[in-house]
């Protein structure tokens, strides 16, 4: 006789599959899933909550999923949740943590020492400051800057970490010892997260545009839910991840494109902006955003 679920979840492969095996990231990291609650079928079983007692089945689930994603009925997935256990640098783990709708434990470094592993980025994630981009990385460095960078990260971390350990022997407090730490060191924490805020998560992190290293994380957790809930993630990534949202102005420019009104380029649309309440830096924004959706399109 098989083992009792002691955790009464409803079978699930893929997320058996996942369950304590770690998925490495960067150089020293990794994302692992600790424990999950739900699954495609306990979204479907919660939004046909509504219909009352006896209503049959209307669709099947996957169907039922995708018209739920397609219309933003989001709160049946918020009955599926994951935990997960992730190491990351520093810097990494502030930008999730500005997710707010996580739960969090991190690492405390008030009654641990700190770790030795800092974050070393491979040669060729090592870019000039984009000039477009205030948040951004976009230009390549000679083999010679790239080199004098690693030596002059490696060469920091070895000194702080080496004061870091001289404070603690000295007796100075554990809270106080870190403080000279700089954000490449690296970190734990469990974070657990229901699926619609993991989706916002999902969304942001996967972009092109966010940083690299915590793009890294957003696809192993990302290789964990398409598994977990395959129907559900299939969904996101066809209304959310990858598809494209216009304003009230840019749906009017489109349809004069259609039209025939006029035909897309830069200098055309940067001296006829359709808009005409911002100013500047903000106008350059919004065309180029717009001339990139358009050409998505195939125009």
């Amino acid at each position: 006789m098989e083992e009792e679920n002691k955790t009464n979840r409803p079978p699930n492969s893929g997320g058996e599959f996942w369950l304590e095996r770690q998925i490495p990231c960067l150089d020293h990291g990794f994302v692992k899933l600790v424990d999950f609650m739900g699954n495609d079928a306990e979204i479907a079983r919660a939004a046909r909550v509504s219909y009352g007692r006896g209503t049959k089945k209307v669709r099947e689930d996957e169907a039922l999923i995708r018209y739920l994603l397609r219309n933003k009925h989001t709160s049946p997935f918020e009955m599926v949740e994951i935990k997960l256990h992730c190491k990351m640098p520093i810097f990494v783990a502030r930008q999730r943590i500005r997710h707010r709708t996580a739960n969090v434990n991190e690492y405390s470094g008030r009654f641990s020492e700190m770790s030795s592993e800092f974050y070393v980025p491979s040669p060729d994630v090592l870019k000039k400051q984009s000039e477009e981009n205030k948040q951004g990385r976009e230009g390549e460095l000679s083999d010679e800057q790239k080199q004098e960078v690693l030596s002059l990260l490696v060469g920091d971390y070895e000194k702080v970490f080496t004061d870091y350990k001289h404070l603690i022997e000295i007796g100075l407090a554990k809270e106080l010892s870190r403080l000279g730490l700089p954000v490449a060191n690296y970190t734990e924490w469990f974070w657990k997260i229901d699926l619609h805020n993991l989706f916002h998560f999902l969304r942001l992190r996967l972009d092109p545009h966010a940083q690299y290293e915590i793009r890294v994380y957003a696809e192993a957790i990302a290789q964990i839910v398409k598994d977990l809930c395959p129907a559900s993630y299939q969904a996101f990534e066809d209304y959310i991840l990858y598809s494209i949202s216009f304003s009230k102005q840019e749906i009017e420019w489109i349809r004069k494109l259609v039209s025939g009104t006029f035909s897309i380029s830069d200098e055309y649309i940067q001296q006829n902006t359709p808009f005409e309440n911002e100013k500047g830096k903000s106008i350059m924004r919004e065309t180029k955003s717009l001339i990139e959706k358009i050409r998505k399109l195939g125009f």
